[in-house]
């Protein structure tokens, strides 16, 4: 086998590849020669046929086995040889005219091809000693805790039996049927759903509507969907809605106790404040993760400046863009209306699949390097923890992980990214800065 390079641009290589049609035939008699130990043909004894026969039967698939692993085996010595890193598999380009493929298979013609290979550009590492960061923590006070209990206590107060007319904080349960032009739309019609009057749960107007009525009662009114309602079908439409209401509650009031702590299965109300606190430690300390691993990637994206491959490229922000496009469908809006173009939009987010495609080649560089492994128990437990969000499927979703390596490479990729940012921060000066939980919290609200 021989290859030249025949293009270089970029990161982009292009190769000629020229395999010996007498190299062809020797592996594909050696296939033939294994081949007819093990067939069994009627008239010759078990390892008796002449290869000869077996190559008018076989031949054909036999050389089509042999250019495959032949050229796989070609293009693998190629990367060998040249030190290359791979961004994308390669692109091989056969011969294009029948007459060359049937002589190349036919055993009459070199196998001749061109091979399109992108590469990774080489990464130089920064010291990672050098990085400075901030960590934001945020202590929790017990004012936190008291109102995270007096929302728990909203959200579970008990509904009473109203004879009054409803109104907003009145919980309705009512049965409904919407309808345009007479006709009735796909997701209009619903039994016995709880309505928590004030909630904006529904389409404006429609809650309107309810206050005052009682149980029992029957109700027929007109509303109008929102120009912008995420259904286009309904956007901007009159509907009718008839409505028969079965129940009209008020929420009756929670004393923050003991006995309130033992309702939710704890044994007192300090019990209650300690499990509360936990779960807002747990929260604190995911946005200060969230808020530090940001600022990592901010400064390990700005000290490895160098061009992305660009099929790398071309493919995030191909991934993007049809979620920006499905996200202002979904939602009934326009570039015009989120203030910008769609060809700003455009700059804007490839800009973002670059630092994305760069970002995730410098992670990788770094895990590489530092031989930085997820274990087969870490992907284990992730798979198990997917499964028991799924009650009563746990087996087709266990069975789901197993059958598809690309599932189990997307809950490889996040638990890989959590070790390398380990890592970096173990050897960056991290400094620890106390804020509110406003502050600690602000982006993300935003």
């Amino acid at each position: 086998m021989e290859f030249t390079e025949t293009s270089t641009a970029g990161l982009k290589r292009e190769y000629r590849v020229i395999v010996p049609a007498s190299d062809l035939e020797a592996r594909v008699n050696e296939r033939l020669d294994d081949l007819k130990n093990r067939v069994q043909l009627r008239g010759f004894r078990p390892g008796k046929v002449p290869v000869a026969h077996l190559k008018r039967l076989y031949g054909k698939s036999a050389m089509a086995e042999v250019i495959e692993a032949t050229v796989n085996e070609a293009n693998s010595k190629i990367i060998a040889d040249k030190k290359l890193k791979l961004a994308i598999e390669p692109k091989v380009v056969l011969p294009t005219e029948q007459s060359d493929v049937e002589k190349v298979i036919e055993g009459k013609s070199d196998l001749a091809y061109t091979v399109e290979m992108e590469i990774v550009p080489p990464i130089t590492l920064v010291d990672f000693k050098s990085l400075k960061l901030t960590r934001l923590t945020a202590e929790v006070t017990d004012e936190e805790i008291d109102q995270a209990v007096k929302t728990i206590a909203e959200q579970n107060k008990p509904f009473v039996a109203k004879t009054d007319g409803a109104a907003n904080g009145d919980r309705v349960t009512m049965s409904f049927e919407g309808s345009i032009a007479g006709v009735p739309f796909e997701g209009g019609k619903g039994t016995d759903v709880p309505l928590l009057l004030g909630s904006g749960q529904f389409i404006p107007g429609f809650e309107e509507h309810l206050l005052g009525v009682k149980a029992g009662e029957n109700k027929t009114f007109d509303v109008k969907f929102p120009d912008d309602y995420r259904a286009t079908a309904l956007a901007g439409k009159d509907a009718t809605f008839a409505v028969t209401v079965a129940a009209v509650e008020t929420p009756g009031e929670v004393k923050i106790d003991d006995d309130f702590a033992k309702a939710l299965g704890l044994e007192s109300l300090a019990k209650l404040k300690d499990a509360v606190k936990e779960r807002i430690v747990r929260e604190h300390a995911a946005a200060s993760r969230q808020k530090l691993k940001r600022a990592l990637f901010d400064e390990v994206d700005e000290r490895h400046k160098f061009e992305p491959p660009p099929t790398l490229v071309e493919q995030e922000f191909a991934n993007v863009w049809a979620q920006v496009e499905k996200d202002l469908k979904d939602q009934g809006r326009t570039f015009e209306d989120e203030g910008t173009t769609e060809e700003k939009a455009r700059a804007e987010y490839r800009a973002i699949a670059e630092r994305r495609v760069r970002l995730g080649l410098v992670i990788a560089e770094i895990g590489e390097r530092n031989n930085i492994k997820v274990t087969d128990e870490q992907l284990r437990s992730a798979v198990m923890e997917q499964v028991r969000q799924f009650p009563g499927q746990e087996r087709q979703i266990w069975e789901y992980y197993q059958k598809n390596p690309n599932a189990i490479a997307a809950l490889r990729a996040p638990l890989f990214e959590d070790k390398v940012v380990d890592f970096l921060v173990e050897l960056a000066e991290v400094t620890d800065k106390p804020v509110s939980r406003e502050e600690l919290f602000k982006e993300d609200e935003e």
